[in-house]
């Protein structure tokens, strides 16, 4: 895809004269661009910090991600299926400026009332304002072309749906930035490259940075792969071209694959890890996320009951209990008073699992033949008895029977069943310990335990299915007849008994790497298993570039709706559309241009007995030379290669979308936006390229004055509006909505 360098023959007689007005001609170019960084830079920062602070209550995930950064300045522990660089960046920009973290961020609409909130929502909105520089110098360096990169940033200025997500407490900004610097980091290896810049020191200082920003795209969230797949698609296109250069030697594309391996994917996996290490290092108190993870994974927390815990090492009759799934993110085996709704099984008490911990998850272990353990006696639990499962506060037993479960239809309810300990013979179950021998004694954390129903010969079972609001949103625990089931294994975590002796269990501590490699397992296991809220607005990848809904950021009498400006997402798709059609006409163009050069090639090389200059008059080379340099070294195939890379970027960062089963919303789509309306702003300058100076010029500031008012007409769906809403004719914005589907 990236153009192969031809070189033309040095012109001795012109050569004064080029070398005379190049200076000029730099010093100019260099003057233009410097202005129109400022410009881009004085729009940018006017509109990103107009009202920053405003509204002064929380909006939209401002309520889960500033609660996190309270978290990291509190140094408690949480759960989040995300990375976690972007929200230790949100609470050190907060503990810098003065935020204690004590608001407790419980809702969107919340008041702020006097917190220090302003300092996060600066740095986030700086972050995201720096996205337009990088925008501009990219498109810049791509296509040297100032129309080019000064409608690129327009493009990414004026869309009021970018500048919402600028404004507030979220990863958004985080995440593009880090993004946006990736492809710009990516575009200045390939500049200096080109020059001949390759192992000097802004050589490499470029590939570090690249690095960097890579690894701190995956390090806000796994959604930065994308980013990372692009830069090594074009990494491998560029040593795919020095291989191909016969005028190096292979030790050269060699020297450049270790170098770009080392900064490009050794640094960045060597700053992840590091990353992962302060936030485990940071979240050393225990928190509301303990019951995610692993008993062993929460004998690291501070407060957690297992924290340099002393408790039994053996399980007896008589100990109670908390019982843990031993899968990734399982929970603790649960009850409460609440019963089964009609038409989900027998109207008998609900068992669930719960990822925190209460007191609803503690069991008392009985024989099964007996209502308890004679006084004095102590007899440990053995691979093979049988038991029942007394839940110590409702005093029901752990029950299954022939009626299907309220989720899983295959699968056996599961009840608490009986009074006052007291039930029937579905209450008993064997306990088996996996890769267990008969006699073996079951131990507190370390063995996996198998329950298996006496009658119905099914296994105790957390199906991983998440039960409706009747459930409290809980997970079902089903019983099921197949005992391979991967999601049947139990440890027992709490263990107390009066006649047992306690010892340390600082022994089962993990180290760092077992923790970072279970905190992936359950993020992956999380971010698989988000499912859409009841009554919560979300939305699918189709309805996207067209700008089909927003999304509420405050429903208050202050309203913030996030919305793409449609001028620039419809006009996006515009430009899509005729940088394909060019694209393929351009290619099929080039593929005939090269037979026709290929069938004159050896009359040229017959009929060439003067040296040629790039100099010299076009009608006086050989066609298929001035074909040649046409193709290859034009403005236009350089702007068609750049678009080419956007359009890449494009796609990594959107069609993927399409294949995920977990909840996705319209914010997924911002970074595929921000290559869309880079490639836009190459195309429009590629296509009115070839007319008049001057008509250019009235074309790029009719689009120009276009972006501009209808930034102004849409801009307060990002600042603020109020009054009636936009369906009531006597509202502000009744004849901005174009669309039945936008709600504000």
């Amino acid at each position: 895809m990236a153009a192969s360098v031809v070189k033309a023959p040095k012109c001795v007689a012109k050569a004064k004269d080029v070398a005379q007005t190049r200076p000029a001609q730099a010093s100019d170019d260099n003057g233009r661009w410097w202005a129109l960084l400022g410009l881009v830079l004085l729009f940018t920062f006017a509109t990103r910090f107009y009202k920053v602070t405003e509204p002064d209550h929380i909006c939209w995930d401002e309520t889960h991600f500033g609660k996190m950064g309270s978290w990291y300045i509190n140094r408690t522990f949480f759960f989040d299926v995300h990375p976690p660089l972007g929200k230790m960046l949100i609470g050190l920009s907060g503990y810098l400026t003065g935020y204690n973290g004590t608001f407790p961020f419980e809702k969107p609409g919340d008041k702020y009332n006097g917190t220090r909130y302003q300092g996060m929502r600066y740095f986030c909105t700086t972050l995201g304002a720096l996205i337009m520089p990088m925008g501009f110098d990219t498109v810049y360096d791509l296509t040297r072309s100032h129309e080019a990169a000064l409608l690129s940033a327009a493009y990414l200025i004026f869309d009021v749906g970018l500048l919402t997500l600028n404004q507030y407490i979220l990863l958004d900004p985080i995440l593009l930035f880090f993004m946006m610097g990736s492809v710009w980091g990516m575009v200045k290896i390939s500049k200096c490259t080109a020059a001949g810049g390759s192992y000097t020191r802004r050589w490499w200082l470029w590939l570090l940075f690249t690095g960097t920003m890579l690894s701190c795209t995956i390090s806000v969230k796994f959604v930065g792969l994308f980013v990372v797949l692009l830069v090594g698609l074009h990494t491998a296109s560029e040593l795919w071209l020095i291989l191909g250069d016969l005028e190096k030697p292979i030790l050269e594309t060699v020297k450049q694959l270790v170098c770009r391996a080392i900064a490009l994917i050794v640094w960045p996996v060597l700053l992840y890890t590091i990353f992962f290490y302060i936030h485990l290092r940071v979240l050393n108190r225990s928190g509301h996320g303990d019951g995610f993870y692993s008993s062993a994974f929460q004998s690291r927390l501070i407060g957690n009951s297992l924290y340099n815990a002393s408790m039994p090492r053996d399980v007896a009759f008589g100990a109670l209990v908390t019982i843990k799934n031993h899968k990734t993110g399982g929970g603790y085996l649960h009850s409460h008073s609440h019963l089964y709704p009609k038409g989900s099984g027998a109207r008998q008490q609900q068992i669930t699992t719960y990822t925190h911990k209460d007191d609803n998850n503690i069991w008392l272990i009985k024989p099964y033949d007996q209502p308890a353990v004679p006084k004095g006696e102590l007899r440990l639990l053995r691979h093979g008895d049988l038991l029942r499962l007394e839940h110590l506060v409702t005093k029901r037993n752990l029950h299954s029977h022939s009626e299907p479960a309220p989720m899983t239809k295959k699968h056996l309810q599961v009840t608490g069943y009986g009074e006052l300990g007291v039930g029937d013979a579905n209450d008993v179950w064997r306990v088996l310990i996996v890769g267990g021998k008969q006699n073996d004694t079951v131990h507190t954390v370390t063995s996996r335990l198998i329950f298996v129903h006496y009658l119905q010969s099914c296994v105790l079972t957390s199906s991983g299915k998440q039960l409706p609001k009747w459930g409290f949103e809980q997970q079902e625990v089903s019983c099921n007849l197949n005992i391979r089931d991967k999601n049947a294994q139990w440890n027992v975590e709490d263990n107390q008994h009066r006649l047992l002796p306690s010892v340390s269990f600082s022994i089962y501590a993990p180290g760092f790497f077992a923790r970072f490699l279970e905190s992936h397992a359950v993020m992956l296991q999380g971010n698989a298993g988000l499912k859409p809220k009841e009554g919560e607005v979300t939305s699918r990848p189709w309805q996207w570039p067209i700008n089909y809904r927003g999304q509420f950021f405050s429903g208050s009498s202050y309203r913030i709706y996030l919305l793409g400006n449609p001028f620039i997402w419809w006009s996006n798709l515009v430009f899509l559309l005729l940088f394909i059609s060019i694209f393929l006409c351009n290619a099929i163009l080039h593929q005939r241009r090269a037979g026709l050069a290929a069938r004159q090639a050896a009359a040229v090389e017959q009929s060439a007995t003067q040296e040629l200059c790039s100099c010299c008059p076009a009608e006086t080379l050989p066609e298929p030379t001035a074909v040649a340099v046409l193709s290859e070294q034009s403005p236009q195939r350089m702007s068609l290669q750049a678009a080419a890379w956007l359009f890449i970027g494009w796609l990594l960062h959107y069609l993927p979308f399409w294949a995920m089963g977990r909840v996705l919303y319209f914010h997924h789509y911002f970074p595929a936006l921000i290559f869309n309306s880079l490639l836009t702003g190459i195309m429009f300058n590629y296509i009115i390229r070839s007319l008049p100076r001057w008509l250019q010029h009235a074309l790029l500031g009719s689009l120009l004055s276009a972006l501009v008012y209808s930034f102004v007409l849409f801009s307060p769906l990002a600042y603020g509006m109020s009054g009636p809403l936009a369906n009531e004719p006597n509202s502000t914005m009744h004849k901005l909505k174009w669309l039945s589907t936008w709600e504000f």
